[in-house]
């Protein structure tokens, strides 16, 4: 037994040294803490990454079903205000979106950026003609002017400004000169359009085509198919359509991120009647976490373009934000997967044997240059 004992100690490939043989130095003890420090913080660095799941990306056609395409904005316009301030969206045939699925509020700011009003929901749907009348000074019912603008009776301010809209009439610049406009308080709407800011922010739920949606002043309306804006009695020019883009995204954030190249986008009007368009182009992304759930998000890029509306150039346009978005063909796809713990020891074995023959590399190098060094200062190199 003792004979094979002494055949298996000649496979030791790490013979030992006696104590009294060993020399230690101040070096050496320094490039040992240096080296142990570096194993620590690889060591580390490693098994965060371990515990992190491995995420695989795969890019393919998109053949989903999903019929419906969530935008979760949050826009500030600190110059309108949110009375004077609509949000529309459209398809890409350009018909307007009824009975859209939305939670989208409007806070009213001042013009320093501080809420002075909580939140209140926006309705985003064709405008109809109201339904209030006018207190008539008796019981009969009156047969209110149109004023040329079409035959038969005009009883309401809105069914007015309706009349004007379809014979394609400029709406008076002062209300007050229409007897059913009296009691709207226009003129206080008109002067508060410019000293007030506005925040809208919220989701809305749209059909999964191309399509586009903007905030821009005045109220809203659809003649012959046409969408319009109408910002009687005021100017394209005295509006500014600065904003901040506080976050726009599509779909589902994914573990709390959010694909979002426009956030915190300040845009700046240096000129009235300027119409900002931002071009989106949406990449369905789909993520599979390691349970098995899916997410389904979205990815963007953007294109951005700005210009001012010059009536005497014959310009289209209006001041705004414009958003047009259309949907890519192809999806990217990330797959959660296990880290393989093999590699994840394969790759701490090589931190630690790495650093450690580096480490004895550097330290054998220090000390034999200093002991050349004692002998050169001693006369004893030959």
């Amino acid at each position: 037994m003792s004979q094979l004992l002494d055949k298996l100690r000649k496979f030791d490939a790490y013979p030992k040294t006696l104590e009294d043989f060993r020399i230690k130095t101040y070096g050496g003890a320094a490039v040992t803490i240096i080296s142990v420090t570096i194993i620590i913080l690889l060591f580390w660095t490693e098994l965060n990454d371990y515990l992190k799941p491995n995420v695989r990306e795969d890019l393919f056609v998109d053949t989903s079903r999903n019929p419906n395409l969530q935008i979760n904005l949050d826009i500030v316009v600190p110059g309108i205000s949110c009375s004077f301030l609509s949000l529309d969206a459209m398809d890409s045939s350009g018909e307007q979106h009824l009975q859209i699925q939305h939670n989208i509020y409007k806070r009213r700011l001042d013009l320093k950026g501080n809420p002075i009003q909580e939140p209140v929901k926006e309705e985003i749907t064709v405008r109809v003609k109201e339904e209030t009348t006018i207190k008539a000074t008796n019981e009969s019912v009156k047969c209110g002017s149109c004023y040329g603008a079409k035959e038969g009776c005009c009883n309401t301010c809105s069914e007015v400004r309706e009349a004007y809209r379809e014979k394609r009439w400029a709406f008076p610049e002062n209300p007050e000169s229409i007897e059913q406009c009296k009691g709207e308080n226009a003129s206080e709407v008109t002067k508060e359009a410019l000293n007030e800011g506005c925040q809208i922010y919220g989701t809305l739920v749209v059909n999964r085509v191309a399509g586009r949606f903007h905030i821009a002043p005045g109220s809203s309306f659809s003649i012959n198919h046409i969408h319009v804006h109408n910002i009687q009695p005021l100017a394209s020019s005295s509006f500014n359509a600065s904003h901040k883009i506080n976050s726009l995204t599509f779909g589902t954030n994914i573990d709390g991120q959010a694909h979002d190249p426009l956030k915190n986008t300040f845009a700046i009007a240096k000129e009235g009647a300027t119409m900002f368009q931002y071009y989106i182009k949406i990449v369905p992304t789909q993520y599979v976490k390691k349970d098995g759930s899916i997410i389904w998000s979205n990815q963007y890029s953007v294109t951005k373009h700005h210009k001012v509306i010059s009536v005497m150039s014959g310009e289209s346009g209006m001041p705004g934000a414009f958003f047009e978005y259309e949907l890519s063909p192809l999806m990217v796809k990330y797959t959660e997967n296990e880290r393989s713990f093999g590699h994840f020891m394969t790759n701490l074995c090589a931190i630690i044997g790495g650093v450690y023959t580096v480490a004895g590399l550097i330290d054998s190098l220090f000390y034999n240059s200093m002991r050349i060094l004692k002998k050169i200062e001693l006369g004893k190199l030959h």
